[in-house]
């Protein structure tokens, strides 16, 4: 297995697989979209797990919605044990149902989607997203905050919101505009802002925050992936940069390549380079 981290009660590896690709959202344009839906049948997502889990990793980060959580069930059924980090659904209109719904499946922790965090940060709702937190960990499992945006990290430590762990894109995709959520606009993510300056500050802030951190996005939702030194070099990244009580998240399609295994060696490989090379600097 893949080296681990700790989230709650639970040795997570520090490469999760992400959900995103299983979705069909791709955040490049509906062409890439369509492509992973046709792709991932049920099936084919069940398989991506287990090479997965054959190549080390023990979680998979995957929403919180129907079609997830019946696959969740189905794999499961069939012997799969990753552990399932869930993500809040942000087509929900009934949030303590959610979560009621959500821990029917037992996950091992939950985090607020990031873009919905972002927004009601935006709109100084800061008791709201308070009560997020609390609503996740009254169930009695890590409640993790997620963000594009490292002040909503910084603000939501120096004033105690409860969160037990982030989830942290490496790019501030909620700069500028608002942003909103394919999964309520039913259309596809074109047009974002992904920009290499966000990289370092975001990892910054990873570094300042005592609690695991999961990064995502380390890839740019393959814009770093234009070949696999490319993609070896943004592994080499991150966690030359993370602290090594923090994971990354990476989405697979790996419909022309082995991801799981290529991502698992990259993990490893990263890992090693860069151990005992860490800073401190807490916030808190």
């Amino acid at each position: 297995m893949l080296p681990t981290i700790r989230i709650g009660e639970t040795d997570i590896t520090r490469l999760i697989v992400g959900g995103n690709p299983f979705s069909g959202n791709s955040h490049v344009d509906e062409k890439l979209d369509w492509s992973m839906r046709d792709y991932f049948t049920t099936q084919r997502i069940k398989d991506t797990l287990f090479r997965c889990q054959e190549n080390g990793i023990n979680a998979m980060l995957l929403r919180g919605d129907m079609h997830i959580m019946r696959i969740v069930h189905e794999f499961r059924q069939d012997g799969g044990r990753l552990h399932w980090i869930c993500m809040t659904g942000s087509e929900f209109a009934n949030y303590q149902g959610h979560i009621n719904q959500v821990m029917q499946y037992k996950p091992c922790a939950i985090y607020h989607h990031g873009s919905v965090t972002d927004r009601l940060f935006k709109e100084k709702q800061y008791d709201e997203l308070k009560r997020r937190i609390a609503v996740i960990k009254d169930k009695g499992v890590p409640a993790g905050l997620g963000t594009h945006m490292p002040e909503v990290m910084e603000y939501a430590e120096e004033h105690d919101w409860g969160a037990d762990f982030y989830m942290s894109c490496v790019y501030n995709l909620s700069l500028g505009g608002d942003r909103v959520s394919s999964s309520i606009t039913g259309k596809a993510n074109t047009g974002e802002r992904f920009e290499e300056e966000d990289i370092p500050v975001m990892y910054e802030m990873i570094r300042k925050v005592r609690k695991p951190c999961l990064a995502f996005k380390i890839l740019g939702a393959t814009r770093r992936c234009s070949s696999q030194e490319q993609v070896r070099r943004a592994f080499d990244e991150a966690f030359e940069n993370i602290k090594d009580t923090d994971a990354v998240v990476v989405g697979m399609f790996p419909k022309n390549e082995d991801q799981p295994a290529l991502d698992s060696l990259y993990t490893r490989q990263a890992i090693e380079r860069a151990s005992g090379n860490k800073t401190a600097g807490f916030i808190v």
